[in-house]
């Protein structure tokens, strides 16, 4: 029942702004035109700024001034404008305070960020293609978090008692005590949302890959950025680094302690930069 009365509740958590719903679905639209985008986006003033501040952004590779959103558009394409878009979006959630899992104000969202990051700049370092939906699946991958913590206020203490008792990941202890582990509450709420399968799929099975039906380029990015994430330090909780990396995952990716470091040293000169730009700080 416990399980059940929490994914009830969940999927009353708020849906994201209208006008963010609106841009996705003009971004989702075939027939609609790069100058309809532009003009309903130049509405939303809190998106024009993150947009302006994306395109011009070192990790984004801005070169040159932009000054217009038509020419954000141009430089950036329309599948980082609904990355934007999509995080601007979500982003407000992460600023709550997450008091079960012992994260202060937006901490989740540096996290999230340093996540998104690692995932790309993974892929570089490996000499792979990373799917479009790497980078945005990386930022939603804890939206199970926030809602577990912030909105129905569960407290993480026996669920922590439980994995260090046990030594057992903490994912395993959440369905032990929950019914449900966050992984998978915050593919429900995506999918309820009607986000992207492919987004759903990352969310869902990022905490165990292996169990994954189909391998996922992006989900093993994900997985690998997650834990590379975890070991900068940035944005952890009380679950802090008690999850089990999966070696499968490594050993598919040929991921070496050396690509390890080097991305850990570059995301941490852009994570800061994405998690300014989501929360509209200078």
């Amino acid at each position: 029942m416990k399980r059940q009365e929490i994914i009830a509740k969940a999927l009353a958590v708020p849906q994201m702004p209208m006008p963010v719903q609106k841009i996705m679905s003009i971004i989702n639209d075939p027939d609609a035109t790069m100058m309809q985008l532009a003009r309903f986006i130049e509405y939303e003033p809190g998106l024009t700024v993150n947009l302006l501040r994306m395109a011009n952004s070192a990790f984004f590779g801005g070169h040159g001034m932009v000054t217009t959103v038509k020419d954000a558009i141009m430089r950036l394409g329309m599948q980082r404008v609904y990355q934007m878009v999509l995080a601007s979006g979500v982003a407000p959630f992460a600023k709550y305070e997450i008091k079960g899992y012992g994260l202060p104000p937006g901490q989740l969202l540096e996290h999230s960020a340093a996540l998104a990051v690692a995932s790309e700049h993974l892929a570089g370092e490996l000499g792979l293609t990373p799917p479009p939906h790497t980078f945005t699946s990386g930022l939603l991958v804890n939206i199970g978090k926030v809602v577990l913590g912030a909105f129905l206020a569960v407290d993480a203490e026996p669920i922590m008692e439980l994995a260090y008792s046990q030594g057992i990941p903490f994912e395993k202890a959440e369905r032990a005590v929950l019914g449900i582990d966050h992984g998978e509450l915050g593919a429900l709420l995506l999918e309820h949302w009607k986000l992207p399968d492919p987004i759903v799929y990352v969310v869902r099975h990022r905490l165990a890959p292996d169990a994954a039906p189909v391998r996922d380029l992006a989900l093993d990015l994900v997985h690998a950025g997650d834990v590379i994430a975890k070991m900068t330090g940035v944005g952890l909780g009380y679950d802090g680094m008690h999850y089990a990396p999966s070696e499968t995952v490594f050993a598919r990716l040929g991921l070496t302690a050396e690509h390890m470091e080097r991305v850990m040293e570059s995301s941490i000169e852009h994570f800061s930069e994405i998690r300014d730009i989501l929360l509209g700080t200078e």
